[in-house]
């Protein structure tokens, strides 16, 4: 029992239901649409393009912030793996544990309206984060029997170059997100004068939004012409996004190197775990890192079952 408290109750914080905004039906990569796209999904066996998994990441700094302090947006670490999909028009809401006062870590997860869990995760701060969920899965990771799709690719890959980005208020973020910032803050879950007010922000510059982390993280990924076949449609499986010495800002420069971290495989996805590493301009200083586990769905790839016997 804490020292001062009449009880040991695990007590949880949530926040409203929200209605997170489709914005990936244009998006289009490997010269297709993505799952993101109506049709696709749909095609895949899924019942409308899904809402992008780090578009929940929105629902859960007002939480962090209130459990973590300001210490959330400078060191703070979001490890999520997602369940469920959800759609637009659905409703979601996030929840976290309350912690032990002076707890540098919990529990944190999001559900749907009707109680079907979206995602689960674990949140810390650093820059001792203890063992995240991604890493505990990463632990328990079996080998992949037989690669198809990622048959070209192996763990210690690294990305074919420095990765330069940016994300200006008005900056349309390209194929893989045909939108900009300040469209995202029109229609954001949770929003915040810290996003876009100079003066409002404790840094004196507007940061980046958690969910717009993994856009700048993921803007230039094609740059880093990892062989993977295809055409063939992904989604993200698992995903840290992990601030060392954030926040990151609206305006700012940074360079990106990424490295295949691991390799796995489901009854119905190939995999790819890919830690992408943010620095500041002069590639010097590590200010930020996502890790990401691509999942490919197989029966999307042209003559699976035929190369997986051969």
């Amino acid at each position: 029992m804490t020292k001062g408290f009449a009880f040991d109750t695990p007590l949880t914080l949530t926040g409203p239901l929200r209605a997170p905004r489709q914005m990936l039906a244009d998006q289009e990569y490997g010269g297709h649409s993505s799952i993101h796209d109506d049709a696709m999904a749909e095609k895949l066996g899924f019942r409308a393009g899904p809402i992008e998994g780090p578009t929940h990441f929105s629902l859960f700094p007002p939480l962090l912030e209130r459990i973590f302090g300001r210490a959330w947006y400078e060191t703070g670490c979001l490890s999520s793996h997602y369940l469920n999909m959800a759609v637009e028009g659905e409703e979601v809401r996030a929840s976290a544990e309350m912690p032990a006062p002076g707890g540098r870590a919990t529990k944190a997860w999001a559900h749907k309206a009707d109680g079907t869990p979206v995602l689960e995760a674990s949140a810390s701060i650093g820059p001792d984060h203890g063992e995240t969920l991604l890493e505990a899965r990463l632990k328990q990771l079996r080998p992949p029997q037989k690669l198809v799709i990622l048959a070209d690719l192996h763990v210690g890959l690294k990305g074919a170059e420095d990765e330069r980005v940016r994300m200006d208020p008005d900056q349309n973020m390209g194929k893989l997100y045909p939108f900009s910032l300040a469209q995202k803050l029109k229609v954001i879950t949770e929003t915040s004068p810290w996003y876009s007010d100079a003066a409002a922000s404790p840094w004196g510059r507007p940061i980046v939004p958690l969910e717009m982390v993994s856009v700048l993280a993921e803007y230039s990924s094609t740059k880093a012409r990892f062989p993977v076949k295809g055409p063939a449609v992904g989604l993200f499986a698992d995903q840290e996004i992990r601030m060392i010495d954030g926040p990151l800002f609206v305006g700012e420069d940074y360079v990106i190197r990424r490295e295949i971290v691991a390799l796995s495989e489901s009854k119905r996805t190939e995999s790819y775990w890919v830690r992408s590493r943010i620095f500041d301009s002069s590639g010097k200083k590590q200010v930020a890192e996502m890790l990401l586990n691509h999942a490919t769905l197989k029966h999307s790839y042209a003559g699976y079952a035929e190369a997986a016997k051969g």
